[in-house]
């Protein structure tokens, strides 16, 4: 199972740049998208239905903000969305496609903006943590992918020393991953196939992104332990030029499959 993760600032506008034509050459099972920018009723119908996928959304209720999406090539058992905590789901920031024996879940965390402030941020991510500890309670495996808004560790960001205290590197950030991945039980499926450096998925200044290392790894997959198991390659695209993310490739070599 390929999954490709992609925050797209904007879903019509990443198609009408090329999106849907790169995907397919990149072979994808799962696509997660997020940062759609628009509602599913807004968008043309050649972005509702992309050939050779199923495409399902969730919108937030603002208009031109967050939402987010999951593309799958074979039909999901189940579409869920929401997390039933309101800050999650009146903003549009979190859909999940269940298969025979995983589910793959396309998240999308705030940033601090005019819409969320950091004790925002920071109970958004307390109340995912809680929810990814109820998860590890279900005979089923999880993978969890998307833009989580921050970067855990110094080889994560170029300029760390200079980060330490702006949100998406604040101690308290880098803590919420510690637990993440550390009594919580989760797996960063990325790192357990690539452990090169200047593997960065933004860049705050976008017309150097490509130029220049001035970049964080913020988009991520993670998945319960029993997975890690089954990561045979994992790779970022920077070539892409649909918004100021790079996408995140992660190949899962299941046994049924």
């Amino acid at each position: 199972m390929r999954i490709v993760s992609l925050h797209v600032d904007g879903l019509q506008q990443a198609v009408d740049k090329g999106l849907y034509t790169w995907l397919q050459g990149a072979d994808a099972d799962v696509i997660a998208l997020q940062n759609l920018k628009a509602k599913e009723y807004q968008l043309s119908d050649d972005v509702l239905y992309p050939d050779g996928y199923n495409a399902y959304f969730f919108d937030a209720e603002a208009d031109h903000y967050s939402g987010v999406a999951i593309l799958t090539r074979d039909m999901p058992k189940a579409i869920m969305t929401g997390l039933a905590f309101s800050h999650c789901d009146l903003q549009g920031r979190y859909i999940q496609a269940d298969f025979d024996h995983v589910s793959v879940g396309s998240i999308l965390f705030p940033s601090v903006d005019e819409h969320n402030s950091l004790e925002d941020k920071l109970a958004f991510q307390q109340a995912f943590l809680e929810h990814l500890q109820k998860t590890r309670r279900k005979r089923r495996e999880f993978i969890f992918c998307g833009n989580f808004e921050a970067a855990h560790k110094t080889v994560d960001i170029a300029n760390w020393q200079d980060a330490q205290q702006s949100p998406g590197f604040l101690p308290e950030e880098r803590a919420w991953f510690d637990q993440m991945f550390g009594p919580v039980g989760f797996v960063d499926a990325f790192r357990e196939a690539n452990f090169g450096e200047n593997q960065f998925t933004w860049w705050p200044d976008a017309d150097s992104a490509r130029r220049n290392l001035n970049g964080w790894r913020k988009d991520y997959q993670i998945c319960t332990p029993n997975v890690r198991q089954y990561v045979v390659d994992a790779k970022i695209d920077t070539n892409l030029q649909f918004g100021d993310h790079a996408a995140v490739m992660v190949e899962y070599e299941f046994d049924d499959e």
